[in-house]
């Protein structure tokens, strides 16, 4: 009699699952561990590359759980090449302006006191209902209550509010935001 292919679907080795329980359980331990020694930004969204090494490390340590034999050394290996990478990215960084900029991605502003900003919006590749949906989502009630919208480095999206007494935008906020001008 052939093997009900649907078996394989739902039933697993009871060794298999031991060690798939063991490579999670040292991945995760291994993969704090390094966050504990290489600090807070290891899984920051601070810029598109922190994102990405985010996601590399979840691939990573879902790779050595689910794979057939999982060598959690291999992926220890992995996790500390990727926290070594951002590591000098974040060093060369700090150092140099130039690099930054090479490295992250801009902030855009998109949306300013009852303006969409159509050339900022297209270089963000960003809608007008996305802008709008992020308003909603930021409890803006009318347009007018909105000061300005800025796509982050990360993709996020800020909305900044008008305050009671209508104070204007404090330029240090504002100084590395592609599109903004003091004016108006």
């Amino acid at each position: 009699m052939k093997d009900d292919p649907m078996q394989d679907w739902f039933m697993m080795d009871p060794d298999k699952i031991i060690w798939v329980a063991l490579s999670a359980i040292l991945g995760v331990i291994i993969l704090i561990s390094f966050n504990r020694m290489f600090g807070l930004r290891s899984f920051s969204k601070l810029s598109g590359f922190d994102f990405a090494i985010t996601v590399a490390f979840g691939s990573i340590l879902g790779g050595v759980v689910m794979s057939e034999n999982p060598s959690v050394l291999q992926g220890g290996i992995a996790l500390l090449a990727l926290f070594g990478v951002q590591s000098i990215f974040a060093f060369m960084r700090r150092r140099s302006d130039r690099f930054a900029r090479l490295i992250n991605n801009d902030a855009r502003l998109v949306y300013r006191n009852g303006e969409f900003l159509e050339d900022q919006m297209k270089r963000a590749q960003i809608t007008r209902s996305d802008i709008v949906a992020k308003m909603r989502e930021a409890n803006a009630l009318r347009l007018e209550d909105v000061l300005a919208v800025v796509v982050e480095t990360t993709g996020d999206i800020s909305v900044l509010h008008k305050t009671g007494d209508d104070r204007k935008i404090d330029t240090v906020l504002m100084e590395d935001v592609l599109g903004w001008s003091n004016k108006a």
